[in-house]
């Protein structure tokens, strides 16, 4: 499971003119799943995003967390994390899972994440063409990867 993460001051996705989910202060999760992924990454990659500490506090240092500060994540399902690009001019896409596998975990992850303590979790729609909206803090991406954790 793969995930680029992005401090927001807002953030909001839009699915055929409706915004569908929108976050002020806090994260938009960019969330690919490849095929050995389960609900054990999920869970993962929940704490590490809910419990990383890129908030900054009083003093201006990056100490605070996502549940410190009462941030929002807005989570938005992205295939393209996992293209390969190495070879010709179009990506493949054979490392991302299908529609089927993905899904769920992209659902689950956003469960654990209110499991965790994120009170306010915003979704994309899955499988939709979606314009994203990110107006990146800092700016601050941090990817997540949970086979570099495991």
């Amino acid at each position: 499971m793969r995930i680029v993460l992005q401090r927001v001051t807002q953030g909001s996705v839009t699915v055929d003119h409706q915004i569908t989910g929108a976050v002020e202060t806090g994260f938009v999760a960019l969330v690919g799943i490849t095929h050995a992924d389960t609900q054990a990454e999920a869970d993962l990659l929940a704490k590490k995003t809910a419990n990383l500490r890129v908030f900054e506090d009083a003093d201006g240092k990056m100490n605070l967390s996502a549940l410190d500060v009462g941030a929002g994540i807005l989570v938005v399902s992205q295939f393209t994390l996992y293209a390969d690009a190495r070879k010709g001019r179009r990506p493949s896409f054979t490392d991302a899972a299908r529609p089927e596998q993905a899904a769920p975990l992209v659902e689950y992850f956003a469960q654990r994440l209110r499991a965790e303590g994120i009170q306010r979790v915003e979704q994309g729609i899955f499988g939709a063409m979606m314009q994203v909206e990110i107006h990146n803090d800092g700016p601050v991406t941090i990817i997540l990867d949970s086979h570099d954790m495991i």
